[in-house]
């Protein structure tokens, strides 16, 4: 089963959720993103709430506060967004969205040595695969 899509704004919380790294109650991801956002805490509440809705996050309630956990994995949900983003705007090969980014985003020295480090990485495991 693929992860859920998200919002931009259930983005935020999911990245705030992930941060955190264990239980989060609404206040506290609203006191994170507050700046940021300017979302209303019952704002946070409503997003939080579809999330669960959707299986990203797990509810629980202990006295009156309730406190959420990520059900989604970050990376699982990464990887999601980015194979949805090839085949929806790339006609499914990743190929020209690499080119996309090389050509749109200035490269620093480093940024393209570790493009080439990841690039000899993935042709010698392939290589040891066969």
């Amino acid at each position: 089963m693929a992860a859920p899509a998200l919002s931009d704004a259930e983005w935020k919380i999911m990245n705030a959720v992930w941060e955190n790294g264990g239980e989060v109650s609404a206040r506290e991801v609203h006191a994170a993103l507050e700046t940021e956002t300017q979302w209303a805490y019952t704002t946070v509440k409503t997003l939080m709430d579809r999330l669960v809705q959707k299986e990203a996050l797990a509810a629980s309630v202990h006295g009156n506060v309730s406190w959420y956990k990520s059900r989604l994995a970050r990376q699982r949900a990464l990887t999601d967004a980015a194979r949805d983003l090839i085949h929806r705007a790339f006609g499914g090969s990743a190929l020209p969205l690499v080119h996309h980014l090389i050509k749109s985003h200035r490269l620093t020295a480093d940024d393209k040595a570790e493009l080439r480090r990841l690039l000899d990485d993935d042709a010698k495991e392939k290589s040891s695969r066969s």
